[in-house]
Parts: C-alpha cells; structure tokens; sequence
C-alpha cells in the first residue's frame, strides 16, 4: 500500500476532488447524481461538512490525490450534535489498498475529539461493497428507505448504517 497523508480539503484541491467524485457519479452507485457535478459545487462539500474535518487523502511526497473523507452534521439541531455523517471516495486506482479504512480511523478520532458519540452513513443498496466495507469495520444497518432512488434506469434503496464510537 502507498503511504499516505491527510490534508485539508483547500481550494487547491477543488480539481482532482470534484474528478474523483464524478468518476462515481458517471460509473456506479456510490454517487448519488445521475451527471457529472462542475467544479463550483466543491464548495458545496466544504458548506456542508463547516465546522467538522474534510480532507483530500494524498500520496506521501507526491501531489496526487488518492481520495478525500469529510463529517458532516446529520441534523443542524442541537439535539443531534453527537451524530455526523461520513463520506469518503476513494479514486478507482487506489480501491483496495486500506486507505478507506485509515480515512475511517481518522474521520474516528477526529469525531471523538468533536465529542461524537454515532457516525451514519447513508448507502446505496447497489453500492455493496461499501455497505460490506462498513459492516466490516463495525456499523450496522438500522434503516433503509426503498425504492427511492433512480440511476441507470435502476430503482436503488438508501440503506442507513451506525456506528457508535467509544
């Protein structure tokens, strides 16, 4: 595996980070849009996560970047300021090589840190791999939505993960 570094999630990184995302939206489940999203809605991910960690995931001593993570709030009421959502996307040529799992470990201690007690994530049901990944790294499923999603042609359902950090 390549070593890697997290970085902040900069303007800098606006390009490679929104061509990762696209990747996933032109090619799988994993991304929820059915068309490429442009560049500007890098701000998006930045407005959405204010306050909570987003970073590119970097090889070490090099500018590429293999990935970005992010936590986001779940609800913006105070009553859910112990939960956050996370989001992480991987670029295809690096799937596999453990950096999901450290962008986890991170995203982890950094939610501790935030005094976050659950992490969510929100799958879709033809992203198996991911809902495999988060069952293996301790969430469990606790809610799907079915048959409200549409991409490719392909009715999908949201499957809800949790998992509660110590």
């Amino acid at each position: 595996m390549a070593e890697i570094v997290f970085d902040a999630a900069i303007e800098k990184y606006r390009n490679e980070v929104m061509d990762i995302f696209n990747y996933y939206v032109d090619n799988s489940f994993a991304a929820y849009p059915e068309r490429k999203l442009p560049e500007k809605l890098f701000d998006m991910f930045l407005e959405t996560a204010k306050k909570y960690p987003v970073y590119v995931i970097k090889i070490k001593d090099t500018d590429i970047v293999a990935g970005f993570c992010l936590l986001r709030a779940y609800n913006p009421f105070s009553s859910f300021n112990e939960t956050a959502e996370i989001s992480y996307f991987i670029d295809k040529d690096y799937v596999g090589q453990g950096i999901g799992k450290k962008a986890l470990q991170i995203l982890e201690q950094d939610a501790k840190r935030l005094n976050i007690k659950t992490i969510l994530a929100d799958i879709s049901s033809k992203n198996t791999e991911s809902i495999m990944f988060h069952k293996k790294h301790g969430f469990s499923e606790c809610g799907r939505f079915k048959n409200i999603g549409k991409k490719f042609g392909e009715y999908f359902d949201v499957v809800w993960m949790q998992k509660t950090i110590q």
